[in-house]
């Protein structure tokens, strides 16, 4: 879910609900001329611009919305100025709040100002998928399970396996995890990561096509599982992860900046 900052909302709110009349917004050509004045004061064009942005909402680029921003930035400066003639501006909460908000946005445009003037190269690109391809593959499994509610129940299902039942009907039929069950019991592959611990540790410790002799025993209930294949994961070709590995490398000029900051600031 997208969330809208503040002033967005306010200039929403405010925004009249009729405006097929109202004149459009200033041509591109004249940016330079006010969008508006109000008591004497100008609203720059390019607060129009900024907050169009926010507005449009994947509405089309028109006259109506050039308005409807138009009359918002207008009421945003009549009732600002009317807050900060009553002084509203001077309560702690409210200056404080202002202060972090613009703290903030200097934060944001500094950091991507650091990250656009310390690109990320091919080569380190490059470098970032050398090391991780020297990595010892991953481990991957694929297994089917079945969860009770009680060890009783999950015992019958044991002896009812070496009885020749099929896993998958038992699944099917019995199992109360809503996920697995109408496909026999099956999980998507995984690295032992992704399950609970106790899950993790007896589905490793299968070997292929083999299934646990005892219930296994996890915060979900009780589980029968059996390990239907085993696989190293692969890295994709470089080309498919580039992107994802530059976010990752442009993560680390955010961290380094961040370093960089506090290294010689004095903190107490």
């Amino acid at each position: 879910m997208r969330v809208i900052p503040l002033t967005t909302l306010v200039l929403l709110a405010l925004t009249p609900l009729a405006q097929a009349q109202t004149p459009a917004a200033v041509p591109a050509a004249e940016t330079a001329k006010p969008l508006a004045v109000v008591n004497g004061r100008e609203i720059p064009a390019l607060y129009g611009e900024l907050v169009k942005r926010e507005m449009a909402q994947g509405q089309p680029d028109n006259a109506q919305l050039d308005a409807r921003v138009r009359e918002s930035l207008i009421n945003l400066e009549l009732l600002s100025r009317a807050a900060l003639d009553k002084g509203l501006d001077r309560d702690p909460r409210l200056a404080a709040t202002l202060d972090i908000r613009r703290k903030d946005q200097l934060a944001k445009a500094y950091l991507e100002d650091y990250v656009k003037s310390h690109p990320v190269t091919d080569k380190e690109i490059e470098d970032a998928y050398a090391r991780a391809s020297a990595q010892p593959a991953p481990t991957e499994y694929r297994a089917r399970h079945i969860l009770v509610k009680t060890e009783a129940e999950a015992k019958k299902i044991i002896t009812d396996l070496g009885k020749k039942a099929k896993f998958e009907d038992l699944a099917k039929k019995l199992s109360q995890d809503p996920g697995s069950a109408k496909n026999g019991g099956q999980l998507d592959w995984s690295d032992r990561g992704a399950f609970v611990a106790e899950f993790s540790e007896a589905m490793t410790a299968l070997k292929k096509g083999e299934t646990t002799k005892a219930p296994v025993k996890t915060q979900f209930g009780w589980h029968v599982i059996r390990l239907d294949d085993v696989r190293e994961q692969k890295l994709p070709p470089l080309d498919v992860v580039r992107s994802e590995i530059t976010r990752q490398l442009q993560q680390q000029r955010v961290r380094d900046a961040i370093t960089a900051a506090r290294t010689n600031a004095k903190i107490e």
